[in-house]
Order: C-alpha cells, then sequence, then structure tokens
C-alpha cells in the first residue's frame, strides 16, 4: 500500500459506520441473575398488595404473610416516593451560566488538544527541554483533510453524535451540540440566539471545519441526534427500597466497624461528611504528609471499605481523610442526595476542612500567606469520578494539593465524549457493562448528578494546570487498557505527549477499578510511602506494560 492509499485509508476513518456491537454470554447471565429479579421486586409488591387487599385476604394472614404485606407495602411507598423523585430530576438543569468568555477560551483549548506535531509516544523525558510542551501554543490553522489530526478529530469528535460518519453530521445538529456544549441551553434557530451567541457559534464553528480539514454542510439532518448530556432526559431504572436499606445498613456496619477498629471520626464540615483518621501525636509540621482520598461512584463505604482499611493498615503514621459523597453513594436519605455541591462550592469547603485541620493552608490570594506559615500541604489520591473533585482542587487551590495520584481517572480528554458515551448513551453488550449500567449509572443519584449537573468545562484538566505534572514523585497516573467508561489509550496518549513517562503506570489487560486491587494497590501504597526524587515502582510497570 502506497503513501497515497495510506492517507485515503485514514481519512475514511471518521466515515466508517461502526458495526452493531452483539451481546455476549455474561450480558444474559447478569440480566437474568441479577437485574431482572431485582427489577421485578417493585412490580411484584404492587401486584401482591393489591391482590391482598382486593381479596380481603388481609385479615386471614399468617404473621410471616403480614411481614410479607408490609414489606410489599414498604415498597409501594417508597416507589411512589421514588417516582416523585426521579419526576423532579427530569425537569431542566440548575447549573449556574458560565462567563462566554472562559467557555470560549475552553473551548478554543479543546480545539488545540491534539495540534502539535508530537512523535506517538509523546517526548523523553530527559532531553526534554520545554516545561510545557505540546498543544498550547499552537495555533488552529486549517488543516488538509487527510491530515492524520484533522482524521483523529473528526474521527473522536463525531462520539458526541453516536459515533456517526462525519459526513452526515449538518450544521443544524453541531449548533445545537455548540449550544449545549458552550451555554447549556437548547437551540431552536441560529436566527433566534442572541447576537453576541450567534457570533461566538459562527466564530467556533469556522475553527471547527479548519480543525477538521473539512466544510460542514448547510442544512439539518434530522436523523442524526447530538448527545446533550445535560438537556436529553434523564435515564433512571427504579430500584427497591430493600436494595437502598441494604447499602445504608452495611454502610452503617461499617462506620461503626472504623470508628471501633481505626478510632476513625464521622463529622460534617459546613455540609460535607467525612471520615477521619488521624494517628496519636501527629504532627502537622514534622509529621508525614496527610492524605486525601476521593472515592468514586458506587456504594460509598460498602464499596470501598477495603481499600480504605488497607489504607489505614499500610500507612499507620499518616492522617486520612476521606469526603464523603452521597450523592453518588446511593445514600437516598442524605439531605444532599440530590443537591451535590459544585465545584466551587465543594473545592471551597474542602479547602476550609483542610485548613481547619491544620493540613494545608487555605487562602483566596496566595500571596497573603507567609512562606514559613504554609504547612505542607496534603497528598490527594482520587479515583474514577472522585477525580472531578481533585481536578477543582488543583483549579483552585493548587498550592494545597502537594502530591497527586489519579486512579482511572475520568478528567482528561473527557472533551471527547468517550466519557458520556460509554456511560450514558452506549448500548449494554458485556455482564460488566449492564452491571456498571444499572447498579451505577441509572441510580438516581448518580444520573442526578451526571444528567443535570455535570459542567464539561470544569471538569476537564488539562496537562498545564496540573502543579509538577513530569515529577514522579509528586504526581502519578494509573491507567488499564480495557477500562469500559474511558478511552484510556487515548488518555495515556495526551499524558505521554506531554513528556508524562515515569509516572505512567499502565495495565493494557486493566479493567475499569481493577487498579485499586492486587498489584495496582500495592504500586499506589508504595508510591504514597515515596518521599524521593523517582518513583521506581511506577516507571518499572509502566515500562513493562505498555
Amino acid at each position: 500500500m502506497n503513501i497515497k492509499q495510506q492517507q485515503q485509508k485514514l481519512a475514511d476513518l471518521a466515515e466508517q459506520v461502526l458495526p452493531p456491537r452483539s451481546r455476549d454470554l455474561s450480558f444474559y447471565a447478569v440480566l437474568f441473575a441479577a437485574v431482572i429479579p431485582l427489577w421485578l421486586v417493585v412490580p411484584s409488591s404492587w401486584v401482591f398488595v393489591i391482590y391482598v387487599l382486593r381479596t380481603g385476604k388481609i385479615w386471614t394472614l399468617a404473621w410471616r404473610g403480614q411481614l410479607l404485606f408490609a414489606a410489599a407495602l414498604c415498597e409501594v411507598f417508597f416507589s411512589v416516593y421514588h417516582y416523585n423523585l426521579a419526576t423532579f430530576i427530569g425537569g431542566p438543569h440548575s447549573l449556574p451560566p458560565n462567563k462566554l468568555s472562559d467557555l470560549q477560551r475552553a473551548f478554543k483549548r479543546v480545539l488545540q488538544s491534539g495540534l502539535a506535531d508530537l512523535p506517538e509516544d509523546g517526548f523523553d523525558e530527559e532531553t526534554l527541554d520545554s516545561e510545557r510542551p505540546g498543544s498550547p501554543a499552537e495555533d488552529i490553522v486549517t488543516l488538509p483533510y487527510d491530515d492524520p489530526r484533522a482524521v483523529d478529530f473528526r474521527n473522536y469528535l463525531r462520539t458526541w453524535f453516536g459515533k456517526v460518519p462525519w459526513s452526515s453530521i449538518h450544521k443544524h445538529e453541531m449548533y445545537a451540540w455548540l449550544y449545549w456544549s458552550i451555554f447549556n441551553q437548547p437551540y431552536t434557530t441560529l436566527e433566534a440566539l442572541p447576537h453576541a451567541h450567534q457570533v461566538a457559534l459562527r466564530d467556533v464553528i469556522r475553527l471547527i471545519e479548519a480543525r477538521s480539514g473539512s466544510t460542514i454542510p448547510d442544512g439539518s439532518n434530522p436523523a442524526i441526534k447530538p448527545l446533550l448530556l445535560t438537556l436529553d432526559p434523564v435515564t433512571v431504572v427504579w430500584r427497591p427500597f430493600a436494595w437502598y436499606a441494604f447499602v445504608a445498613i452495611i454502610n452503617f456496619i461499617l462506620r461503626r466497624r472504623m470508628i471501633r477498629t481505626w478510632n476513625c471520626k464521622f463529622g460534617t464540615y459546613h455540609g460535607l461528611d467525612y471520615i477521619l483518621r488521624v494517628p496519636p501525636g501527629w504532627d502537622p509540621r514534622t509529621g508525614p504528609r496527610p492524605v486525601v482520598f476521593m472515592h468514586g461512584l458506587g456504594l460509598g463505604l460498602a464499596q470501598y471499605n477495603r481499600f480504605i482499611v488497607h489504607l489505614f493498615r499500610m500507612i499507620p503514621e499518616h492522617p486520612v481523610l476521606v469526603p464523603l459523597q452521597p450523592h453518588v453513594s446511593q445514600d437516598i436519605m442524605h439531605p444532599r442526595y440530590l443537591r451535590p455541591m459544585g465545584r466551587r462550592d465543594m473545592a471551597r469547603t474542602l479547602a476550609g476542612l483542610l485548613d481547619m485541620l491544620g493540613w494545608a493552608k487555605w487562602a483566596e490570594k496566595e500571596d497573603v500567606v507567609e512562606k514559613d506559615d504554609v504547612p505542607k500541604g496534603v497528598t490527594m489520591l482520587s479515583h474514577s469520578n472522585g477525580s472531578f473533585v481533585h481536578a477543582w482542587m488543583l483549579k483552585h487551590y493548587p498550592s494545597m494539593v502537594t502530591r497527586s495520584c489519579f486512579v482511572d481517572p475520568v478528567v482528561f480528554c473527557g472533551w471527547e465524549g468517550d466519557l458520556c458515551y460509554n456511560f450514558i448513551y452506549r448500548r449494554c453488550t458485556t455482564g460488566m457493562e449492564l452491571i456498571i449500567k444499572f447498579f451505577v449509572g441509572t441510580e438516581l443519584g448518580v444520573a442526578n448528578f451526571l444528567q443535570r449537573h455535570f459542567d464539561w468545562n470544569a471538569n476537564s484538566l488539562w496537562y498545564e494546570e496540573i502543579p509538577n505534572a513530569r515529577d514522579p514523585s509528586k504526581t502519578v497516573f494509573f491507567l488499564g487498557g480495557r477500562d469500559a467508561i474511558v478511552n484510556a489509550h487515548r488518555v495515556k496518549r495526551y499524558l505521554t505527549s506531554h513528556g508524562i513517562r515515569k509516572g505512567l503506570w499502565f495495565d493494557p489487560e486493566g479493567r475499569h477499578g481493577q487498579a485499586m486491587l492486587s498489584f495496582g494497590q500495592k504500586a499506589i501504597l508504595r508510591w504514597l510511602l515515596q518521599t524521593g526524587e523517582t518513583a521506581p515502582s511506577v516507571k518499572e510497570h509502566a515500562t513493562t506494560s505498555s
């Protein structure tokens, strides 16, 4: 194949129609063994309650039948409550508007991503002269249609349109997606928008055409539906009261065990619940650096208890703080279950908590703080959805986080659409995808957070926003090549293109969450205990696994 044929094949990449994904045996095993039985609890309870009441058998039930009726009646009442909550979050989003200038800069940054003509594996860290290599300094120029950078851009941008062929996307649908992504508002027609918004959309679409090396056709293609995350209908699947009660009981037991076994304290600071363990006699100026662990989506303590306890056991001299996030932990009775903190409130509250604990100095303006009076700061460890809060802290209070560990981060390359598409819109075909979708993605609190409170600009973290990103003793990244939620290979490519090599732990066979177990967990704990200039354990795995 000659060069011209190779370029033509590459240029057609964004035009390929992806074959339908077929469901495997594991999907049906999970469907019939877990999903359907749990789903049937609610309708079965309604049928049983109606039957007992209509036939009058309620007065003749034995004590076992009465218990069963009481449980079914609880499910009926709870299903009404759950339906009302689902209806409530189905309304418009409540995100505050961002400044147009900030969003325009962010979108320009998205268009610059991947423009630099960098080697596939990034720069050699030892010989790299520039402290901030890569895209930020690149000019957005008109690329040839078959330029690999244009092809790559078209191929990942079409993810926001359900991965349809690029040529099928017309300007009306592109404007609708742009208006959502910039203004978080529904789009009707260009002429109906304020003049400033019209100018902004025309400027951005002109840059998209230059970056993609193509001209977007005028008019509309009704067959194409852009993914408008915070405007599209919220996808919620009911689950029984027994499920939430079970999660609450498990978390209650684990809390009591942590208090009794590890002398932990559970507190609340300005609406932020947390777990705190401080070793006896620890001094904030001479003791080991505190660790803040931001957990991800799931079941709260019931899901992360094993890892947290392992932290207590393996780094006993380090204070550990675990902020709790009830809105993504299926804690349906918590007052903040459907009212998650926004990025500014969360960052400000967490910063205030760290300052109160004496772990890091909180100041809105860092220059008002005397250098000799600043504590050492904290090591922040985040997993998956927890990397959003991690990113907010680095954006607003970078001096308070002196070391960063990202495990399965979802803050990189989020502008490419894989995260939202895979987690919300993609059709499940495997058992693991169905578990993630049903037990996490379609849960009421999680759906509310992701589909009504998602701010892609706030949740996107860029290389230049990470302090000491290329210092493996201060920043490390753990990725799994078979991650079903994020495209870990593209995240790896983004990081290595900016010179991150020694601090990257990449397991080609790793799945989402697997780094929290086994060898990945050991590497994380080794890194937490390291204080030198290098991170050999991370470098070793990155070399053998890449």
